[in-house]
């Protein structure tokens, strides 16, 4: 069962070290995960799971150990992170982690969490219906679970945006904004992949992953941020 989730943005510059001069910019962003994987973890959960978006044409593993080791070189940055402390048996053949997951890994070791913990990428074009199954998947993994969920939303937001400004993006984004406050599982499970896709919003399906886990589980949100710095979609939430 589903006892509580966070819910944070993936950009690599959350990591001080990979935003380098720029890393003033996200403080607020930063303060907004740590609270929120504070609150995940006063919900004292038996298992954690990292859900987040595979990389762009990434065909390799979809789970990741606890152990399980990524990188920030391809960042220009020779940081290394750890899905979780100690390691499970094998963790160091799941190959290098997703950046999403790395990031991930990168919050919890800031948050200090040393319980146990797995990694389960979505593809950012998964079908609605796949990550809702999912969900429930890891939801009944454990008599109380917790998922840290990653995702950003539309690159769309600005005229220096990733993907240039598209105006249906702020209102996607709004929406997004909103099923996160009100923990809205139906409103995440309805969103559009295809309006998704379109406003390059990473996130969707990962978002949809939390929808399936927590559909039963009558959880109340709080959003902790909702901001386009870089004319990216990044929220912070706590579900519990």
């Amino acid at each position: 069962m589903l006892v509580a989730a966070a819910v944070c943005p993936c950009p690599p510059l959350l990591v001080p070290e990979v935003a380098s001069g720029a890393a003033p910019e996200l403080e607020g962003l930063r303060t907004a995960c740590a609270e929120a994987l504070a609150e995940l973890a006063a919900a004292r959960p038996d298992r954690l799971w990292v859900v987040g978006p595979t990389d762009q044409g990434d065909t390799g593993r979809d789970r990741f150990r606890r152990g399980a080791v990524g990188s920030f070189r391809r960042f220009g940055v020779d940081r290394t992170v750890r899905l979780g402390q100690g390691r499970e048996p094998g963790a160091d053949g799941d190959g290098e982690l997703t950046t999403s997951v790395a990031v991930g890994a990168w919050l919890l070791e800031q948050a200090g969490w040393a319980g146990p913990c797995e990694a389960r990428c979505v593809r950012p074009d998964e079908r609605p219906e796949e990550c809702l199954r999912i969900g429930a998947e890891l939801a009944a993994a454990a008599p109380r679970t917790a998922l840290l969920v990653l995702g950003d939303g539309s690159a769309c937001r600005s005229l220096k945006a990733p993907g240039y400004l598209d105006e249906r993006a702020e209102p996607f984004d709004a929406s997004v904004a909103a099923a996160l406050l009100a923990a809205d599982t139906k409103a995440l499970a309805a969103l559009d992949p295809a309006l998704a896709a379109e406003l390059q919003a990473g996130g969707r399906a990962a978002w949809q992953v939390l929808a399936g886990a927590a559909e039963e589980a009558g959880l109340g949100g709080r959003l902790l941020c909702d901001e386009a710095p870089y004319g990216v979609g990044y929220f912070v939430a706590s579900w519990s």
